[in-house]
This record gives structure tokens, sequence and C-alpha cells, in this order.
């Protein structure tokens, strides 16, 4: 873990002096969890913004800044001093204004402009996307962290399948999915259930009273110490009706039509339009307007999507969640570039796989799950 905080430092350090900035605050839920190796300073998960900040300066040194309520909890579970100065401030100078923090970290550092994650004060150049640009490339121990996230995220899905049953509630279920990821100790950040007509109506089917009767579509972004899988799995009761299983078969293909593209130096605008051009020779040309791709993940749901304007390029080791969908269907996965190719790393278990070989490599996708024929569907 050491090393893991030494080398994203070091990646700080050389963004900081390229952009002569003598430091820079981090507030941001998801670089606070990137830059500690999977610590949490999320209270109010609905915001951005944490209850503590990072501040590293541009020669590597790092602090953890937080009110007295919080830093003795931070210190204990979250962050070490061995890797973090600590310095705390009132609780009554920190709401009363940002001032406080801004004047303590005016402290650290012998002059010069420092700049912050989140948009924190008028003094301060919000400069996430830099930030950002550092958190790309995967550390070794951050790949071992997600594979073992994809897994348990797809193994808890897998599970679910056995527990849910025609004539629950699309609520009902959301409730059971995320009781299952928190039995592996993952969040579900994502939470969408769609059941029957509204996974034809909706692309992001939010969970409803409505009643699940014959198709279900369960989509969850699971986030385990920050770092976030994206997967999506279909269930069905009795026979798969033959329209849903050839859209399935085919949104498959755009999957691996994506994944076999997601290599390093690939441009999101190209890789848009390698979906855009698989849906046209599937008979779906139009599919592509009615929902986006996906694109590259990590610490957030997705740091960018693939679109035609869309300037960025895929690096080695960052991690891409696609997900594809025709109207009705989906296939969403998370993997990472590693070795110069996709590799997914979100388990399918207990659901049938469709296969696409591209280039003599192949591509699973997960099929749909009939509950009176099992994973041979």
């Amino acid at each position: 873990m050491i090393s893991e905080i030494e080398e994203k430092t070091h990646r700080l350090s050389e963004m900081l002096k390229s952009e002569r900035l003598a430091g820079v605050l981090l507030n941001a839920q998801h670089n606070f969890a990137w830059l500690t190796a999977g610590g949490s300073n999320g209270i109010d998960l609905s915001r951005d913004n944490g209850a503590s900040f990072l501040f590293v300066r541009a020669d590597g040194k790092r602090f953890v800044m937080a009110n007295n309520i919080e830093l003795p909890r931070l210190l204990a579970e979250e962050v070490s001093e061995a890797n973090f100065e600590p310095l705390e401030l009132s609780w009554q100078e920190e709401k009363a204004s940002l001032d406080a923090v801004l004047s303590a970290a005016d402290s650290l550092w012998n002059g010069g402009e420092i700049a912050s994650d989140l948009y924190l004060s008028p003094r301060l150049r919000p400069i996430d996307g830099l930030i950002a640009a550092c958190r790309y490339r995967l550390t070794a121990d951050e790949i071992e962290r997600y594979r073992r996230l994809g897994v348990d995220a797809g193994e808890a899905l897998g599970e679910l399948a056995a527990t849910i049953s025609p004539g629950e509630t699309e609520i009902e279920i959301a409730r059971k999915v995320q009781s299952k990821l928190a039995g592996h100790n993952i969040a579900s950040v994502v939470t969408l259930v769609g059941a029957d007509e509204r996974i034809e109506r909706y692309r992001h089917p939010v969970p409803t009273q409505n009643v699940w009767k014959t198709t279900l579509l369960i989509a969850v972004c699971a986030r385990r110490g920050g770092l976030i899988a994206s997967l999506s799995r279909i269930v069905c009761v009795g026979d798969i009706p033959a329209e849903l299983e050839r859209r399935t078969e085919a949104v498959a293909v755009v999957n691996a039509e994506l994944q076999a593209a997601t290599v390093p130096g690939a441009k999101a605008s190209d890789l848009y339009q390698i979906a855009a051009s698989a849906y046209a020779k599937l008979g779906f040309a139009d599919e592509i307007d009615k929902h986006h791709q996906g694109g590259a993940c990590g610490y957030r749901t997705r740091d960018w999507v693939a679109h035609p304007a869309n300037g960025e390029s895929v690096k080695p080791n960052q991690a891409f969640a696609w997900n594809p969908s025709i109207t009705g269907t989906k296939a969403e996965a998370t993997g990472i570039v590693l070795k110069g190719r996709f590799a997914a790393i979100t388990s399918a278990s207990g659901f049938p796989q469709i296969v696409t070989t591209i280039d003599g490599n192949d591509y699973s996708s997960p099929g749909i799950l009939s509950l009176s024929k099992g994973v041979s569907a």
C-alpha cells in the first residue's frame, strides 16, 4: 500500500510541477479513495465533497486535514500518520468559513499557487481533470483489488437469481440487490431495476412499485474501496422470447466489438464510431442515438464517455465499462486494458454466456437467464 501511495503521489507531484503549482487540495470522495488506496472521507454520500481534505505539495509531502470530530476516526480507520501528516481544525473554524481550511493549507508550503480538485473557492483553480489523468493508469495492487471486486459483484448477482421471483416489485428486488452486494462489503452507488415494459421504455429504470411478471433487467455500479464496477443482468420467466434473444445476441456483438477495439492509443471518438458501425451492420443503426455506450471508469462510474467529439484515448492498465443497449436489452461489463487488450473482470456467475470471436479472440457477454431452464438457456 505504501508503494502504491508513493507512486500516486509521484504522479501528482509531476503534474503539479508541470502546472507550476505548489500544491493541491483533494476533497472529492473519489480522489480521497484513490490516493489513500481505498480509504474513505465520505459521510454524506449524496455529495462529491468529503468530510476531510488531503493536501499534496509539489515536493511530494502529504497531509490530511480534518476537524476534531473526524480526524481521530480517519487516523484510526482510513489513513495512517506514516503516510499522511495530520492537521486538525476545530469544527467551529471549519463550519464558520472555508478560509480556515485555506489558511491551514497556507501554512504548509512556502508560497506559490495551490489548486483544488473540486471548486472550493475563487482563490483556487479546480483541476479535477488533471487529477483524473493521474488516476487512469491502475497500479498492480489496484488491479488485484478491482479483479476481486468484479468477481464478487458478479457472484452477488448470480446468488440473487435464486432469491427473486415474479410478483415482487422493482423496489423489493432492488433492496435484495443491495443486500446481496452488502454481503460482499460492496455498496451499490447505482441500482437500476426494470420489469417488463419498463425495460423497453427507459434506459435508466429507477426502481418503482411496478411488479415483475416475465422479464427483469438489473444494472448496478458496485463500489468497494472506492473502485466501481458496472454490470447488468437480465432474467426471464420461462421461455425467452425469440425477439428478445435476437436483440440480446446482437448487443453482445456490439459489446465484443467495443471490447476488442479497447486497446492502448484507441481514441474515444473512434470507439464511438466502431459501436455505431456495429449497430448499423446488425440492423439497429438508430440505437446509437438512444443511449451512450459507456467508457473509462475507475473511482467514478465513468471518467469519460465515448462520443464523436471526445479526444481522450485509451491508456494501458485503464479500466472501462461498456454498456451497449438495444431497446429492451443490454450488455454491460467492466474490464481493464492489460497486456494490450481488454480483459473483463466482472464475472457472470450463474448466467449463460454469449461468446463472440473477433480476430481469433473470444469476448463473452452475459446472456439471459431463464429461471425455468438455468444457465444452459
